[in-house]
């Protein structure tokens, strides 16, 4: 049963609330009191690359039972682990639109680690945020809008805590290509830092992260991980985070300015080969001579310590074992959100879903598992076969894979359906493959990851925003030898369409995303129709990759664009995107009425006490937003409703920007309310010159639709 009211933020502060820092605090300063100062350095230093049983690992101090500590990627799973899952990446959890899938997510994600006996687990991630479609490790996060990658990361580290796990929510700041990223410097102002690129770490704080990653490259001409302003001046004291920041694996580059500019704890604890130690023998030196105050010392463990007992992990905590078998039931989560996180583009003459179709002809090489074994890449370092992840440190082994083709066929059988299949990108085959069916699907799909493995030429960052194998050649042939072609794309981010669209005999494009090891199982189930498309893109897919105005750069970035990125762009210009940020259809209909827009909040700074996540008056509703939504069609389907707001023309803000959405599951004919919650942090913007949020005087536009530029209800909303 669901009250008729829902209310979007219900989830927020719950798991939140449990997570005492003063309570953990004191246990960290009693226990402090009892550790050598070799103790000390061992619990801030790494103990070096390949040296323990897990990515990253510092040495137990058996004074106070603190054990080695393990520390393991990464944001969709166990990597190296042998019995574990391998949930959706970020970027398709991020589509789904869903909180409570993102939270059960990070629940499910931290059982098993827990399971495994891992500390921490190195996710979620909210940089790069993705300002550069082509960026390597977009699909690592949540997409291109600051709240909700803020949302996701929320939900998903509360999630992840609520299990005793400590989260770590990376990678800070600014990362947001693979290219020369351990040497460029990413420079921007300050107010673009607040407004999208800090915003998610602020929600991170806010729901406790135990612990920061901090980044590669350097901010403003100083590495991340000795940079004072962002680690010290913004993250501890602005945002008030009480956890501890660890290095990107060998992204320390000093000892001293390191530890007193805000580093908390190196990793691995040297380079990749052995060498480069900063700390160890060489912070008891600095720390001796003075270089290093004690007091820094102690805050680094203090806080390391703290994360420690807030979570728990102090008592019956399950001993390291990567083989543990950890996978439960939670593949129903995975199921969920790969299903949910598909977002049909294009339904032309309602070809779907599938009504027993008496022959279907199944054409690409993303049909299949890959023919060499599902896990048989390295780091998922390759696009052959079905694909369901990027590739790189981010990944995990899947346990099994549920390939189109074979969940088709299953299918099929049931159905009385004749399949032939063609499961090569070749377009020479396709002819024979299709002729005659009543229907052909064609998969193809775009890849990317981390930049230490280069895929087809692709060094991280994608070359382009094309179909990989010829994939817009095989849409062609496809087209060409049948009427009804259903075109299903698995992709870690936009990729251009045009050339697709443009043959008239492609009937329905499903945007399958990153579905992990439920691809094949979650597309039928979008498919046939057991579940009606939910999903909404979490950016904007252009006409054109110029249309986006920004690229991955091969010296510095300037981040000239400012606030203006993807559909913040695309609104500013007046650019027409062929599918906007939050788009996506369904096999029902829904219809918005009766906006309410209630509250009355003043201008002015936000003068709060400093909690996580920053000023505390920033976090409180100062306005609800209610509406109506009816599904008016025929079928259950389930309707992403979002909320823009468009600021006062004296702010110099994008035309709208996200700050609420909820996802309302309806029956046929069935009615139900939705309630956004807006704190203040919401209809604020940083003044650069208080060094502070504040909410602007004047005249607030608030929409509320099916996307961002299908906009139902609209409301204003004055504040004095």
């Amino acid at each position: 049963m669901r009250s008729s009211i829902l209310t979007v933020v219900f989830a927020t502060a719950s798991a939140a609330a449990e997570l005492d820092w003063a309570a953990a605090y004191e246990k960290s300063n009693a226990s402090l009191a009892k550790l050598s100062q070799n103790d000390k350095i061992n619990i801030v230093t790494g103990v070096g690359w390949n040296k323990g049983p897990c990515v990253g690992n510092t040495a137990a101090a058996s004074s106070i039972n603190y054990p080695q500590l393990c520390l393991q990627d990464g944001p969709l799973g166990i990597r190296f682990a042998t019995n574990a899952n391998a949930f959706v990446p970020g970027i398709h959890v991020a589509s789904t639109w869903d909180r409570a899938l993102m939270r059960e997510r990070g629940q499910f994600m931290a059982e098993e680690t827990k399971g495994a006996g891992i500390h921490v687990l190195l996710g979620p991630v909210a940089g790069p945020l993705g300002k550069n479609p082509a960026g390597g490790r977009n699909w690592e996060g949540f997409g291109a809008d600051p709240y909700l990658q803020g949302i996701a990361m929320a939900e998903t580290i509360e999630g992840m805590q609520s299990v005793g796990v400590q989260a770590n929510a990376k990678h800070y700041i600014l990362n947001e290509q693979e290219l020369n990223r351990e040497t460029m410097s990413s420079n921007l102002d300050d107010r673009t830092m607040h407004e999208i690129y800090l915003w998610p770490f602020a929600d991170a704080v806010h729901a406790n992260v135990a612990s920061v990653m901090c980044s590669y490259n350097k901010v403003n001409s100083t590495w991340t991980c000795e940079n004072p302003y962002v680690l010290d001046t913004i993250l501890k004291k602005e945002l008030g985070f009480q956890g501890y920041v660890m290095t990107d694996w060998n992204a320390q580059h000093s000892t001293a300015p390191a530890a007193t500019s805000g580093l908390d704890m190196t990793m691995p604890g040297s380079d990749f080969n052995g060498g480069s130690i900063y700390w160890g023998s060489k912070l008891t030196q600095a720390v001796s001579s003075g270089q290093v105050p004690q007091s820094r010392l102690d805050d680094m463990v203090r806080r390391i310590l703290a994360a420690w007992y807030l979570l728990g992990q102090d008592s019956g905590y399950p001993t390291t074992n990567l083989n543990a078998n950890v996978q439960g039931t939670h593949k129903t989560n995975i199921r969920a959100t790969a299903r949910d996180g598909i977002v049909l583009l294009k339904n032309e003459g309602n070809i779907l879903p599938l009504k027993k179709p008496a022959k279907l002809g199944l054409v690409g090489s993303a049909a299949v598992v890959n023919p060499q074994g599902m896990n048989s890449c390295t780091d998922q370092g390759c696009n052959t076969g079905a694909l369901g992840m990027g590739w790189g440190s981010g990944t995990a082994s899947y346990p099994y894979f549920s390939a189109p083709a074979d969940a088709i066929k299953t299918r099929a059988q049931a159905d009385g359906t004749q399949i032939s299949l063609s499961s090569s990108d070749s377009t020479s085959s396709v002819g024979s493959t299709v002729s005659g069916a009543d229907a052909a699907i064609v998969f193809i799909t775009s890849d990317s990851g981390e930049g230490y493995i280069t895929v087809e030429n692709n060094a991280g960052d994608r070359n382009n925003l094309d179909p990989w194998h010829n994939g817009n050649d095989l849409v062609k042939a496809v087209a060409a030898a049948n009427d009804n072609v259903i075109v299903v794309v698995h992709a870690v981010g936009p990729v251009i369409l045009e050339t697709v669209l443009a043959q008239p005999n492609v009937k329905a494009i499903v945007w399958a995303g990153l579905p992990s090891q439920e691809n094949g199982n979650a597309l039928v189930d979008i498919l046939y129709g057991d579940t009606s498309p939910s999903g909404k893109l979490p950016y904007t897919i252009a006409k054109s990759a110029n249309d986006y105005g920004t690229s991955v750069v091969r010296g510095n970035d300037d981040f000239k664009e400012g606030l203006f990125i993807d559909y913040r762009k695309f609104d500013q210009e007046g650019i027409e995107p062929r599918y906007e940020f939050g788009y996506g259809i369904s096999y029902t209909n829904f219809t918005y009425s009766d906006i309410f827009v209630d509250g009355r909040p003043t201008s002015g700074p936000a003068t709060g006490a400093i909690i996580p996540g920053g000023a505390a008056d920033l976090w409180e509703t100062v306005l609800t937003v209610t509406v109506t939504i009816t599904n008016s069609g025929e079928v259950k389907g389930a309707e992403v409703a979002q909320l823009y707001v468009g600021f006062p023309e004296s702010a110099g803000t994008p035309p709208k920007q996200l700050r609420g959405f909820e996802k309302l599951a309806l029956e046929a004919g069935a009615k139900d309310n939705v309630a956004f919650e807006l704190k203040r942090r919401d209809i604020s913007i940083w003044d650069t010159a208080k060094q502070s949020w504040v909410v602007p005087a004047g005249t607030f536009n608030i929409s509320v639709g099916s996307s961002s530029r299908d906009i139902r209800q609209t409301g204003t909303l004055e504040v004095p």
